[in-house]
């Protein structure tokens, strides 16, 4: 499935599933804009390894949670390849507690990053692909937004709403050619995920019946899907991409 001069932006590429997403996309032969919030290093060193591709690659430092930030990611991508084809709405973060605990301060920093991030990068993203009369958005929610998680009241609240701007989306803009889809990874293996406990990470296992964590580029191949043409007929879908773990 080539994308072969497509522009994509991806937040919170340098790292994890998203340095997977954009490594992914270049092998498939997008352009790309790595956005990132706090560690140049990581995204330039994404941005690199695209390049490498065969694809120009630029990274966009950004708080997805601030309007003129997120405003600035997308004037580098028209800036760069005069449009934006594919949006890949990754950028979050996690601040778990039980919710007897939990901080409003938490709370609004988790539902804004991985929620009204996400809202404001599919807002400029909806404004140009409806003027190209096509696009693909695509978004990283997750199976604790299906399945709830205890200490992740945040988390969950934040990826469930994904779901549903995605199925709003999807019915606004499925006239004009674009679509919007979401893929709900399971557990991943990560940093986070390498530095659990052998005996969490056992119990983790032994709800998964393909009896495996996921790897960040199992799920970059789903977004892959999404973001090329046999996708075409598909939207307002969400792909859990979890071994099994919520059925």
């Amino acid at each position: 499935m080539s994308l072969k001069g497509k522009a994509a932006i991806v937040t919170g590429g340098g790292r994890g599933i998203g340095r997977a997403v954009c490594l992914e996309f270049a092998r498939r032969g997008a352009n790309l804009v790595v956005n990132y919030a706090g560690n140049a290093d990581a995204a330039e060193q994404t941005a690199r390894d695209c390049r490498d591709l065969g694809v120009q690659a630029v990274t966009a430092r950004a708080n997805v949670s601030i309007s003129a930030e997120c405003a600035a990611i997308f004037d580098k991508a028209k800036e760069t390849f005069d449009r934006v084809d594919i949006l890949v709405n990754n950028a979050g973060i996690t601040r778990d507690g039980l919710i007897a605990r939990m901080s409003e301060e938490d709370f609004d920093a988790v539902l804004d990053t991985n929620l009204k991030g996400a809202f404001l990068c599919m807002k400029l993203a909806a404004r140009l692909m409806m003027k190209q009369r096509s696009g693909r958005i695509i978004s990283v929610s997750s199976v604790v937004a299906l399945r709830g998680n205890p200490g992740q009241a945040n988390y969950a609240a934040s990826k469930a709403g994904l779901i549903g701007m995605t199925k709003s989306l999807a019915k606004e803009l499925a006239a004009r050619n674009v679509t919007v889809n979401a893929v709900a990874p399971g557990m991943i293996r990560t940093d986070m995920t390498n530095s659990l406990p052998d005996r969490a990470k056992q119990a983790i296992l032994d709800s998964i019946p393909l009896a495996r964590l996921g790897t960040p580029e199992d799920v970059a191949k789903a977004v892959a899907f999404f973001a090329g043409d046999d996708a075409d007929y598909i939207t307002g879908q969400v792909l859990r991409v979890d071994g099994g773990m919520a059925m």
